[in-house]
């Protein structure tokens, strides 16, 4: 009589089993059915197990350059604007604006010019803004970034696509720098891009502030430019200026060589008042010394301007590399920290006696007016390049009748080899200076090499 409820009881069991089981079944089927509904419809099963694709790298058919000139200044500007576009001449993706026709018909090897309209009444400061409202209005496809600048700013285009590689084009970005000098800064804004040295903004935000443009320009009709007012409208978005110490609005006048020898650790993407500052070049033309300059950039553009320094203890010597552009000798020992400040070959922007003028935002040492107390400098003479690396070389530039050291008195030519810098993410994100090693110095030549420094190592005299 107790054998019956066994198998009884058995038999209930399996049938609880096998329908926990179809139940489990048909719930992994209906999850798999819902997540199948979010889908696109080429989508399957299998493509959920494959690796996604990373998007295409960012290139310079993403990014439009939107430039601010005038009828009355693109003669003069011309050959400025075709330094650095004419590799990006077959992209279509420069603009010039114009307030009214240019005065020659023909304009060869410029960007398509774009005159704007309905602008009569309104200050310049509002017409440049409005670049914002008109280069969007443009409508080309598969833009990521928009760049601004004047007709007198340089752009060294390959530098800005790893800047803003760096950054989510789908995000709201407004990337630039502020002016070298206090005064104006006060004067407008501490953290405005400003427009002379060139700015950035993402596509997204870019349509967001072509769109209420409009309305709020009329606010600020009484800031005086259009860089001020496009930066009063994203501050109204709630948008901050993004800082990379590249762009260079160049708010000096003299001779840049103080700056441009102890260029920050970043990326060059621009500069800006050429007609302001003295040849880059001694003994060269404006436009010739800019076109020397690029030279060198156009072979390895994420290292121009960048220093590097090294050290020869046996000859008591201080080698700092700016590259594409000089290297200065200096007998003795000099600390690094002293190397990386700018020495004051510049004058302020504003003419006068107003010390607020002479006040930069950034700290300055002196530049001897005896020739004989300054480094030698080498000026860039040749740059190649081969599988094995970059070679540039530098000849003296001489100043004066002056007594040096054995070492260095009959030095003619400083020969720098260095590999190709071709900076990743990390290198950008967390940049670190290069060192170098003089491999020999012996009577009118020297040689240096530039390599990537060791984990623990110093650039110092050791």
């Amino acid at each position: 009589m107790s054998i019956f409820p066994r198998q009884f009881t058995t038999t209930r069991s399996r049938v609880r089993d096998f329908l926990l089981l179809l139940s489990a079944l048909l719930s992994v089927s209906l999850l798999l059915y819902l997540h199948h509904l979010h889908l696109p419809p080429s989508a399957s099963f299998s493509t959920l197990q494959s690796p996604s694709t990373s998007p295409p790298p960012l290139s310079l058919d993403h990014i439009l350059f939107s430039i601010a000139t005038s009828a009355s200044s693109l003669p003069s500007r011309a050959p400025y604007l075709r330094l650095w576009h004419n590799p990006l001449s077959n992209l279509n993706t420069t603009f010039l604006f114009l307030d009214r026709p240019p005065l020659e018909p023909s304009l060869p090897s410029l960007p398509p010019v774009i005159v704007q309209t309905n602008i009569s009444s309104r200050s310049f400061g509002h017409r440049i803004a409005r670049i914002v409202q008109d280069a969007v209005a443009l409508n080309v496809p598969e833009i990521y970034w928009y760049v601004f600048g004047d007709d007198d700013t340089l752009f060294f285009t390959e530098n800005l696509v790893r800047i803003c590689s760096k950054y989510n084009h789908n995000k709201w970005y407004y990337i630039g720098s502020s002016s070298e000098s206090y005064e104006q800064n006060e004067k407008f804004y501490f953290d405005m891009a400003y427009g002379g040295g060139g700015f950035v903004i993402s596509a997204p935000l870019a349509r967001v502030l072509a769109r209420i443009l409009g309305s709020c320009l009329d606010r600020y009709h009484h800031l005086f430019g259009s860089d001020a007012r496009i930066f009063a409208c994203l501050a109204e978005l709630g948008v901050r200026l993004t800082i990379e110490t590249g762009f260079h609005q160049v708010d000096v006048r003299g001779d840049l060589f103080g700056m441009l020898s102890a260029h920050p650790l970043s990326l060059l993407a621009s500069l800006h008042h050429i007609d302001a500052v003295e040849p880059i070049f001694p003994g060269m033309s404006r436009i010739n010394s800019l076109e020397h300059l690029f030279k060198a950039s156009r072979v390895d553009p994420a290292r121009i301007l960048q220093q590097t320094v090294c050290y020869d203890k046996t000859n008591s010597l201080t080698v700092s590399i700016s590259f594409g552009y000089a290297v200065q000798v200096y007998e003795g020992n000099q600390l690094l920290p002293e190397l990386l400040t700018f020495q004051r070959t510049f004058r302020p922007w504003k003419r006068g006696k107003n010390v607020a003028s002479s006040r930069y935002m950034f700290k300055t040492r002196d530049y001897p007016s005896d020739p004989c107390q300054r480094p030698l400098v080498f000026f860039l003479h040749t740059v190649t390049a081969d599988t094995t690396g970059i070679w540039t070389n530098y000849t003296r530039h001489n100043a004066g009748n002056c007594s040096r050291t054995k070492a260095v008195e009959r030095l003619k030519v400083v020969s720098v080899s260095s590999p190709n810098l071709d900076a990743d993410f990390e290198e950008m994100v967390t940049p670190r200076r290069h060192c170098c090693d003089i491999s020999s110095s012996s009577g009118e030549a020297m040689t240096v090499q530039i390599r990537q420094c060791g984990t623990y190592e110093l650039i110092a005299m050791q």
